[in-house]
């Protein structure tokens, strides 16, 4: 009961209060996510579960994003998440006889970048400065500093390997 109270909570009251400490101590103290300093996570965010989450230093979760934390979600420094973005830990073994659940990690790497409206399956490792485009389903792992794009998402190009920024972004009613 506690369980589904707190994910009641997180989804449908503190994703939509306009102040990030008030939602980034919420998800940090109830929703035990591991949180950096510098990161912020827009309004409307949804979570499977609590725990099972790091966010490293100034990363930006934009609005509307899915967070499945059920196998766990680690993502790195710096890295910029678009809004309405997609990530899944765990689905179901369709072969299964009882349609049994998986669960399997995602990584995201520092400097990643993911475009809107990416979805990101389960076991997906994303490596260091990689670009997803808006849109794409990534099946599998990414280099790093690889840029991927389309259905399934495959490589288009490849980005520089000397990044040195601050991903931190913050509106104020954001």
């Amino acid at each position: 009961m506690w369980q589904d109270g707190r994910l009641y909570l997180a989804n449908n009251i503190v994703a939509h209060i306009p102040f990030h400490f008030i939602r980034l101590t919420f998800y940090r103290n109830v929703m035990k996510a591991s949180i950096g300093e510098g990161s912020s996570i827009f309004m409307g965010a949804w979570f499977d579960t609590p725990g099972g989450l790091v966010i490293g230093k100034n990363t930006t979760i934009n609005q509307r994003c899915r967070l499945d934390t059920r196998g766990t979600l680690s993502i790195g420094d710096n890295v910029s998440i678009s809004a309405e973005v997609c990530i899944l830990t765990a689905s179901h073994d369709i072969q299964s006889v009882g349609f049994d659940g998986m669960q399997e990690a995602v990584t995201i790497g520092d400097f990643a970048f993911i475009g809107t409206r990416a979805l990101i399956l389960p076991g997906v490792a994303i490596g260091k400065g990689a670009v997803v485009a808006a849109g794409s389903v990534v099946t599998r792992n990414v280099e790093p500093y690889t840029v991927v794009g389309g259905v399934p998402a495959r490589a288009i190009g490849s980005r520089s390997t000397n990044l040195d920024y601050n991903a931190r972004y913050r509106r104020l009613y954001q």
